[in-house]
């Protein structure tokens, strides 16, 4: 155990060197030059100290949310080394299980004799399209059922967003994100095994599904940031911008359990979720009017075990206040 924890801290730093990580250094470095023409526009007097006080404000990079960010980083790497390796789900028994079922339902696999091409193409966006819906489905399960969203509020009891805020998040949550992308990848394996046989490869841009690297290297490091980025109406109906990532952070109950989705806004669309970043101007960042008294690591890691179970003795959180109805905003 000792030697995984060494291993996984020591190879934190590879996280700016590989491109399954958000913070992957060329992701950042789009991000900020993504980030140029919003402070052209927000600002009439330019220069590049104004560009980077705009870019890196100290009461936002230095303050006490952040600073717990940071340090949950090393915590929850080091806490995932320790306890997740043994007792994940892993891809190998879920593609197995279901290359089984549908053995049993609908006869030997079918093994199309389609091109190397054809068969890679749908792969890679099979891949996309299921993990980013079962990232919405864990998602809506972490806002709507109060056990689970007493763990997922320490991502939203963020003041600040930065891209490291992604890491803020709860050891449960993570645990759940894992077992969901092994069950992700196994059914889609287990579905591509069964109609094309072991040839299954997908388009890959330096390791990562090619449109994973699209999503993330056009901005996606915004999303948690102060730095306002909308792709305007229609295209914001697809895809969900930066901007409207920062709604769902919004202190608002109006905002609250709204653009759920990852990379798509179909779902949010399909839910009744979706608020584009016009229809919200101006939002403050956090879990609502109660603050949820994530002030230290300790508070992170424990008080939601404590919040969590107070929900199963049907006492309800005072931290996020009831949810009203979207007035013309969606």
């Amino acid at each position: 155990m000792l030697e995984q924890m060494w291993q996984s801290f020591i190879s934190l730093p590879n996280y700016l060197l590989d491109a399954n990580k958000r913070i992957y250094i060329p992701y950042l470095l789009t991000a900020i030059v993504m980030a140029v023409p919003v402070y052209f526009a927000a600002q009439a007097q330019r220069s590049l100290r104004g560009f980077l006080a705009f870019l890196l404000p100290k009461k936002v990079w230095l303050c006490k949310s952040a600073k717990l960010d940071y340090c949950l980083l090393i915590t929850n790497v080091l806490l995932k080394a320790a306890l997740f390796t043994p007792i994940v789900l892993t891809m190998v028994p879920v593609a197995i299980a279901t290359t089984d079922i549908l053995e049993w339902g609908f006869g030997q696999p079918l093994h199309l004799a389609w091109s190397d091409t054809a068969v890679i193409a749908i792969f890679t966006v099979m891949l996309f399209i299921v993990d980013d819906l079962t990232r919405f489905l864990l998602h809506l399960l972490l806002h709507k059922v109060p056990f689970l969203w007493e763990f997922h509020k320490v991502h939203h009891s963020a003041k600040v967003l930065t891209p490291f805020t992604i890491y803020r998040s709860h050891p449960v949550e993570s645990y759940l994100y894992a077992c969901r992308m092994a069950l992700t990848q196994g059914l889609v394996v287990g579905f591509g095994y069964h109609f094309f046989g072991t040839g299954l490869s997908m388009f890959d841009i330096l390791g990562a599904n090619a449109f994973v690297f699209l999503f993330n290297i056009f901005g996606a490091n915004l999303r948690h940031s102060h730095i306002r980025f909308s792709w305007g109406d229609k295209l914001e109906g697809w895809l969900i911008s930066p901007a409207q990532h920062q709604i769902h952070h919004s202190d608002n109950p109006k905002h609250f359990d709204t653009n759920l989705g990852s990379a798509l806004a179909i779902w949010d669309r399909m839910y009744g979720s979706l608020i584009k970043a016009s229809a919200a101007p101006n939002i403050n960042i956090g879990v609502g009017r109660y603050d949820a008294g994530h002030d230290s690591v300790a508070a992170i890691y424990l008080k939601p075990f404590r919040q969590a179970f107070m929900t199963l003795l049907g006492k309800k959180s005072m931290v996020k206040p009831p949810i009203n109805k979207l007035d013309n905003e969606r």
